[in-house]
């Protein structure tokens, strides 16, 4: 009794007879899920509030590169006044 598996067999196809389960099952679950979030994801930029929080992001990012860009310059310019 001992050597008994703590748990029952199982007839699921997406499980073995320990009740693990299957490589594809699990494959099939994740990719399932991954699917869903893109579709989601889709969906919600096609709103107007997605739009605009898309908009937000890419101002943010211009923003950020140009603040970058005028770091470098001022680096640049205080290099050169040493010489």
């Amino acid at each position: 009794m001992a050597d008994e598996p703590s748990t029952a067999p199982t007839d699921e196809p997406d499980y073995t007879q320990a009740g693990v389960p299957t490589f594809e099952s699990v494959r099939e679950k994740i990719e399932t899920r991954y699917g869903t979030a893109l579709g989601a994801a889709e969906l919600a930029a096609e709103t107007p509030e997605g739009r605009s929080v898309e908009q937000q992001y890419e101002e943010r990012q211009k923003a950020a590169a140009q603040r970058l860009e005028d770091i470098r310059a001022a680096m640049h310019k205080s290099d050169g006044a040493g010489d």
